[in-house]
């Protein structure tokens, strides 16, 4: 069970390089309620700074899973990213799985034009097409890759639109687009195949909410915004 949960927050918790960074001006602030079987477990909470065309994102995620009053499995991360006109720049971020430590440090090299990463499960190079796989930017619904924020390892995904679709989020009614996130590899393991549904509002370019199911039903889920 450690194992598949693992899997699925990475690409949960798991931006391009031209992220539309500009689009969250103004923005102060996220946060995300983390739901398993409809009980908020946690959050992932996401701070936004901007100064000299910079523009930096801080995320705080931590939640933990209990089954009969025991902990089987806990997520406590910080990570920091940095945009310079509209184009990630920089990654960090170190998490905690079950006190099991992961790392991801990245950097736009603009020589080769490329990110080079060191991460604990993955060193080498990524195109700028990647995206770090994080819920506050709605650039990973245009993707093909994601980063994940955890270990700095690269997956492939397909996105598809399902349609329009009326949500109400905090006693508010939205309406949303609704899209799909699935792996592309067709012959993974199922422990590591992963299938989301996005909620996304065009109004304000915030992803409202992300569900999935496996060894439960979970949620990422908008609980306010600045």
């Amino acid at each position: 069970m450690k194992k598949y949960l693992f899997i699925i927050i990475v690409l949960f918790i798991s931006t391009k390089a031209f992220s539309h960074s500009s689009h969250y001006k103004g923005i102060k602030k996220i946060e995300l309620d983390v739901l398993r079987n409809g009980e908020i477990i946690g959050h992932s909470n996401y701070y936004f700074e901007s100064e000299n065309n910079v523009m930096t994102v801080k995320n705080y995620t931590k939640f933990k899973v209990e089954l009969f009053g025991v902990a089987v499995f806990s997520i406590s991360g910080e990570a920091i990213e940095k945009y310079k006109d509209d184009k990630l720049i920089s990654f960090n971020s170190n998490t905690f799985q079950n006190d099991k430590e992961k790392y991801v440090k990245l950097k736009y090299d603009d020589s080769l034009k490329k990110f080079i990463i060191n991460g604990s499960s993955y060193k080498g190079e990524a195109s700028l097409d990647c995206i770090i796989g994080n819920w506050w930017n709605h650039k990973i619904l245009k993707s093909n890759k994601q980063i994940s924020p955890l270990s700095g390892s690269i997956k492939e995904q397909v996105v598809s639109f399902i349609g329009k679709e009326k949500i109400i989020i905090n006693n508010k009614e939205y309406l949303t687009e609704h899209f799909k996130i699935k792996s592309k590899n067709k012959n993974l393991d199922e422990d590591k195949k992963f299938d989301f549904d996005v909620w996304y509002n065009p109004k304000n370019n915030l992803i409202l909410k992300v569900s999935y199911s496996k060894m439960g039903d979970w949620e990422y889920r908008l609980n306010n915004f600045e």
